[in-house]
């Protein structure tokens, strides 16, 4: 005899109870149309994850128990179809992350989260009690037990089900993406679970929340740590795994795509559930004929389609020709409404308000912030005018080290390669046009330049970016030492201004709109660092 296991690879959306609800229970009837016995939603499914400070308001406890009570209801025609269903709890005064056994049309059982993780982007703790008690269920012969995601990452949680006797462990998940992520996922599931001698189902959400992205990437394994299912990679799907006495059958392995295509298709997914999830009818975006925009442009083309982006080509005095002309080749080729506003009688005006206030003064990055200010508040108000949330387009790299303006090109409403080093970047629009030759050459191998005075380039202000990102990410993402840094090679002198540059601009950061975290460590929830400070390592 054998078990049916069906993982819901499903995209919440926060606080839509309804919504949510239609969604778990389209998955499980159509889990239950191929002979599915147990069907596993992902962590807090019901609500959404992660819900924030919405789980300290009392009404969403009380919308949340009602719903529940609905979907329970809903899905008992589905007669001896188990499904787990995660939503928060209030029990003898203290609130859970939860998951519920629906079995036809009550509540089988109920599983409270033990390990609550309060480091990077996660905050449980603020929330959620934990809880040392395990659940176990049997299926035809075969005991199923139960862990909520962070349970799988230490061993207490997973040893105290096997113990309680369940051979296989469900696991729904609200497991963010970031760079390298799944085989990290499979190491720790052959670690903590797989050591105990059961197999596993673990269930991912899908779906961008604000700058978290969910990738799915669901998958099964056996006792022996093999993989033997996999769903896709940040797209919705519904799978199922035959379990026999215990053992998973193999059945589809979706592949792990090559980085640039994970990075890529989260990127994609950020950009298409904040603009649709929040209800925007469209996007607009600066083209300034360098590589960065034209990375976000394609990026938001893919995620929207054409007819819901448009760009704006604002040139100065100090634009280049081939500016004009890769912009126009590249909105041509991608097929998006395309303006053109020049900035330079503004930008007289603005010189013109200002000359007795800086008479006898030498033009400097003044002039040059005055620039990117008419940008930013042009594209805001075409903005405010038609409903368009402003893309902005600049990237991890300048993000650092504060190589960007306030309230000029960092004024917008989503910041979609902010996680995105300028290197990473370039191998982005590769990656891009090797689907099909979006991006002009010439975008990619001319040098990057703001174009805010004559012949200017950025490596007359930053050293080359090779050197930068690698800087970067050894002192942001993995938080070494500067002395490390150096021993890895790289010059003190470097070293000492890239490190001085991150920690002065970090009041610029604070005003950055959000974007979407690729990286283990992104600017934003997971750097914490405070604007005023006088420490120094």
């Amino acid at each position: 005899m054998t078990v049916k296991v069906a993982i819901a690879q499903m995209n919440s959306v926060v606080g839509d109870l309804a919504g949510n609800a239609a969604q778990i229970a389209d998955y499980a009837s159509r889990a239950a149309a191929q002979g599915a016995d147990i069907v596993v939603t992902p962590e807090l499914s019901l609500v959404g994850y992660p819900p924030e400070d919405l789980l300290l308001r009392q009404a969403f406890y009380t919308k949340t128990s009602l719903a529940l009570s609905a979907l329970a209801a809903q899905l008992a025609p589905l007669n001896g179809v188990h499904v787990l269903v995660g939503h928060p709890a209030e029990q003898d005064g203290r609130r859970y992350n939860a998951v519920s056994v629906l079995l036809n049309g009550v509540i089988l059982g109920r599983y409270c989260k033990h390990s609550l993780p309060n480091d990077m982007v996660f905050d449980e703790k603020r929330y959620f009690s934990s809880s040392d008690q395990a659940f176990v269920f049997a299926v035809k012969g075969v005991q199923f037990g139960i862990n909520i995601c962070e349970d799988t990452w230490n061993a207490e949680a997973p040893a105290r089900a096997r113990a309680a006797g369940a051979q296989v462990l469900l696991v729904p998940n609200g497991s963010p993406y970031h760079m390298r992520k799944q085989h990290q996922r499979y190491e720790v599931m052959r670690t903590n679970v797989i050591a105990q001698g059961m197999s596993l189902v673990y269930a991912n959400l899908v779906g961008g929340q604000d700058e978290l992205i969910f990738d799915g990437n669901s998958f099964a394994m056996n006792q022996q740590g093999e993989v033997c299912a996999q769903s896709k990679h940040c797209e919705a799907d519904l799978q199922l795994v035959e379990f026999a006495e215990a053992r998973p059958q193999a059945t589809t392995v979706a592949a792990i795509l090559p980085l640039e295509a994970q990075v890529y298709q989260a990127l994609v997914l950020g950009v298409r559930d904040y603009v649709s999830k929040n209800g925007f009818p469209s996007v607009v975006l600066g083209l300034s004929g360098g590589v960065d925009s034209a990375l976000t442009l394609a990026i938001a083309v893919d995620a929207l389609g054409a007819d819901k982006v448009r760009a704006v080509m604002m040139p100065s005095p100090y634009t280049a020709d081939i500016s004009w002309l890769d912009s126009r080749e590249m909105v041509q080729r991608i097929g998006v409404r395309y303006d053109e506003i020049p900035i330079g009688a503004c930008f007289d005006a603005f010189r013109l308000t200002l000359s007795q206030e800086f008479a006898g003064l030498k033009e400097d990055t003044t002039e040059e912030n005055i620039q990117a200010r008419i940008r930013g508040t042009i594209l805001m108000a075409l903005s405010n005018k038609y409903g368009s949330i402003v893309l902005t387009t600049g990237n991890k790299s300048e993000m650092a080290v504060g190589y960007c303006t306030l309230y000029g090109d960092m004024a917008g409403g989503f910041a979609v390669i902010k996680d995105i080093a300028k290197t990473m970047v370039y191998r982005l629009c590769a990656y891009r046009n090797s689907l099909s030759a979006v991006i002009p050459e010439r975008i990619l191998t001319r040098a990057p330049s703001a174009e805010l005075r004559p012949d200017q380039t950025d490596q007359d202000s930053l050293p080359p970016y090779e050197i930068l990102d690698g800087i970067m990410a050894m002192y942001m993402e993995d938080n070494k030492a500067r002395a490390e840094i150096v021993a890895a090679g790289y010059r003190a002198e470097d070293v000492e201004r890239i490190t001085h540059l991150i920690k002065i601009n970090e009041y610029k950061r604070r005003q950055a709109p959000i974007g979407i975290r690729v990286t283990h460590r992104a600017f934003g929830r997971d750097w914490r660092y405070p604007i005023t400070s006088k420490f120094r390592d």
